[in-house]
């Protein structure tokens, strides 16, 4: 709660007009919540508020780290990319490091809003939702931030790279 508090009060311009006593009495009748928040802390993410949901009342929550978060690179996109490698596996895919955290992976949507509160991802990429229909295909999208624009890319599912990981968000 103290890293989220003090995230919080440094970056009012992502959350204007919301109040952290309310954020964290939200918080602290969710232990759940707080431990997913914990693990996206852990991994680099640096998760901060970026919106509030009044029909639900839920605050919304993604990973703001400047990069893509370090304690979640070189992995592949899902479980069906990764059992697909014959050599050279990465140590794991994102949606089962995303569910094993209890965090969703952005949608495009999500990311280009995310992009509107800062400049993220400019050295790094980061994977995203990819729709089902897409995911069928064998690819995944990516998104990142070059020369002032951010693009949403893909690859085949089943590649990783050292600097790209995955933005994760979480209603509370």
């Amino acid at each position: 709660l103290t890293a989220l508090k003090a995230r919080f009060e440094k970056t009012l311009n992502r959350h204007k007009g919301l109040d952290w006593a309310k954020v964290q009495a939200k918080l602290e009748a969710n232990a759940d919540k707080l431990w997913s928040l914990n693990e996206m802390e852990r991994t680099g993410g640096e998760p901060d508020v970026v919106g509030h949901d009044k029909r639900t009342g839920e605050y919304v929550f993604n990973d703001c780290s400047e990069q893509s978060p370090k304690g979640r690179v070189s992995f592949c996109y899902d479980r069906a990319a990764l059992d697909s490698r014959k050599e050279h596996k990465p140590k794991n895919s994102v949606m089962d490091m995303a569910a094993a955290m209890g965090i969703e992976l952005l949608t495009e949507e999500q990311y280009f809003a995310l992009q509107k509160l800062g400049e993220f991802d400019t050295k790094t990429s980061s994977w995203i939702a990819t729709p089902a229909d897409f995911r069928k295909q064998g690819g995944a999208l990516w998104g990142g931030r070059s020369y002032g624009r951010v693009f949403i890319g893909c690859n085949g599912a089943e590649s990783y790279y050292q600097s790209r990981g995955f933005r994760g968000g979480l209603k509370v």
